[in-house]
């Protein structure tokens, strides 16, 4: 009896290894089969970069961006490193602008100049990240963030690549943007005068003559000094003001309101050559 169970015992055992390879052999097969079905997946999923980039610029050409920006990222995920890939990177660039995606058309272009510094196309990508910011910039009463990033931005293209295409247009718009700062200074010292506070309104319009000295509203800036001077009792400066006015712009009509302004204190226009006004309009002050 004992000999019967250890035979049918060794016969089972015989039979569950039997079991054992076979299952192995099967699950083996099945992951060779996954493997082979993967990679047979991978080999048809990777199409020709040309193709991937012609396609991408004939969706952008009808005017499908969404269809464009995604052949460009296929072809930067199957071609990495490639000058087709480098090609595609800087066409996420332009198609986001032109689409006036600005916000994903400045991180696509800040990606373009950090992997691709040197690249035929980086004063291009630079200028489409100045002009992103640029066509963001709200009107005076609100933040000027975007203002300044814009100002940045487009300086570079003037810095970096003055012989490109791009660097006049570029410094144009610096101008402008330039202009939008002091134009926020002046917003913020008018109403520091309405408050009576001079002092507030003295540090602004300092900010517009010291660094904004190129832009429209210099003119200004200068007359406002005058009157916060005078109201804070330091007549010197107010006339130092109204003569430096008065000697780079003498036919402004501010500078009319300034010389009546000071008169009717009996006195007159002066300059103070050791006055930080008359320096920043020798250069002197930074």
């Amino acid at each position: 009896m004992m000999s019967s169970i250890s035979s049918v015992f060794a016969a089972g055992s015989r039979g569950i290894c039997i079991v054992a390879v076979a299952l192995v052999c099967v699950t083996s097969l099945t992951a060779c089969s996954t493997m082979a079905k993967d990679d047979e997946e991978i080999t048809v999923n990777d199409e020709p970069a040309d193709k991937l980039y012609n396609e991408g610029l004939y969706n952008l050409n009808n005017g499908d961006t969404k269809a464009a920006l995604e052949r460009f990222k296929t072809l930067d995920q199957q071609h990495p490193y490639t000058e087709w890939a480098r090609k595609a990177h800087m066409m996420e660039v332009y198609a986001n602008y032109r689409a006036g995606n600005y916000d994903e058309s400045s991180i696509a272009a800040k990606r373009y100049l950090t992997l691709h510094p040197g690249s035929k196309d980086a004063a291009y990508a630079q200028f489409l990240l100045g002009m992103s910011y640029y066509n963001q910039i709200p009107d005076v009463t609100r933040d000027q963030q975007r203002t300044q990033q814009a100002l940045q931005a487009l300086d570079e293209v003037v810095r970096k690549y003055p012989d490109s295409e791009y660097a006049d247009g570029a410094q144009k718009r610096v101008q402008i943007a330039r202009d939008q700062l002091a134009g926020k200074e002046m917003e913020i010292g008018r109403f520091y005068l309405q408050q009576r506070n001079w002092i507030g309104a003295v540090n602004r319009f300092k900010t517009v003559v010291v660094q904004y000295q190129t832009t429209r509203h210099v003119e200004e800036a200068l007359a406002r000094l005058a009157e916060a001077y005078m109201s804070l009792g330091i007549v010197g400066e107010a006339q130092t003001a109204a003569a430096v006015l008065g000697h780079n712009f003498p036919q402004s009509d501010w500078y009319k309101d300034t010389y009546k302004l000071v008169q009717s204190k009996g006195v007159e226009p002066r300059e103070d050559k050791g006055s930080w006004i008359s320096k920043a309009f020798k250069g002197i002050v930074g």
